[in-house]
């Protein structure tokens, strides 16, 4: 372990007063920012000094997204690069046409949240494969770029929901039956056991990369409005839209977890930051060491076997063989 992680672990996180620190020089991909807590990590990112690449699915939308944020931050340095973690092959095409040659940070904020069922291009049920699977493949093929920063980071934005899900290795895929609540806490699960996972390869490797997870809290974004619930008719989406705007946080609120995440100095690898209050709903952001999921080292790795062969994407890690418990 390098001389400056073992700092990082034994100082633990500065926390900078709420405030993002400068981010100039940096430069940072953040999946799913059109719209919500992703468009707002972006701008925040942006607003201090980074680099923002905005990797969204829909050109339009990605477009109107990069205009607005350099109408609210101007000089930004911000730009479009399409991507659809519903598709590995767009996964593919996005990591083989990165032309420099590092990232600092990267962001895997897209997701899709208790939508009707469906499959991805390559066949996974919907949720796990976007969530999950397109955010695993991503990180494996950008983890080059990754590597070639001084000091790179991952942040995967799971969900407080993921606390309540019956983790089942043997139905990852809708293989029995589906019910879209089980396959969306199911599938942020991944992303916690993913993060953690992550950081005990790369603390094997020897390399200084940080891999945090985080949830956002009760948030109001259109992830249960937009996409495949469009078409779920207008009495779903008024009574959604009204729960949402007297229950969920504004949308600001629950970037707070990804930006903490992202940018607070001295934050260890491994972290998971969640809102401070009762059930991780609502709060300030901070790290969370309790969760079962962040230790429970057998599943993770399993989890990690199968999402190899599912995706066929490794992970370029030198000697990226995890240490045995």
């Amino acid at each position: 372990m390098s001389a400056a992680r073992q700092r990082r672990r034994r100082t633990g996180p500065e926390r900078p007063g709420g405030a993002v620190p400068d981010q100039s020089g940096r430069l940072a991909v953040v999946t799913g920012a059109n719209s919500g807590i992703g468009y707002v990590t972006a701008r925040e990112l942006a607003r201090h000094g980074a680099h923002v690449v905005l990797a969204c699915r829909d050109r339009e939308r990605g477009d109107d997204a990069v205009a607005r944020l350099r109408v609210e931050v101007p000089g930004a340095r911000a730009e479009l690069r399409l991507l659809d973690l519903a598709d590995l092959r767009s996964v593919r095409d996005f990591a083989a046409h990165w032309d420099t040659p590092r990232i600092d940070l990267l962001v895997n904020n897209a997701g899709i949240a208790m939508v009707p069922f469906s499959r991805t291009a390559d066949g996974f049920e919907s949720q796990f494969g976007v969530n999950h699977l397109g955010t695993f493949a991503l990180t494996g093929l950008l983890m080059p770029h990754l590597l070639a920063s001084t000091d790179p980071r991952v942040v995967t934005v799971s969900s407080e929901g993921q606390r309540f899900a019956r983790f089942d290795l043997t139905n990852l895929n809708a293989e029995r039956d589906y019910r879209p609540a089980f396959a969306y806490v199911q599938s942020k699960r991944a992303n916690l056991y993913f993060a953690a996972e992550l950081q005990r390869r790369a603390d094997a490797a020897g390399v200084g990369l940080r891999s945090m997870a985080v949830a956002p809290g009760l948030t109001r974004t259109n992830v249960l409005t937009g996409g495949a619930h469009s078409g779920r008719g207008r009495a779903y989406g008024l009574l959604t839209r009204l729960l949402l705007s007297v229950a969920f946080r504004p949308t600001a609120e629950g970037a707070k977890t990804s930006l903490y995440a992202a940018t607070v100095p001295g934050l260890p690898g491994g972290s998971y930051v969640a809102p401070d209050g009762p059930l991780q709903l609502r709060g300030r952001p901070a790290p969370r060491t309790r969760e079962r999921a962040l230790h429970d080292v057998a599943t993770a790795r399993r989890l990690w076997t199968v999402s190899e062969r599912l995706t066929g994407v490794r992970f370029a890690l030198p000697d990226g063989a995890p240490p045995r418990p």
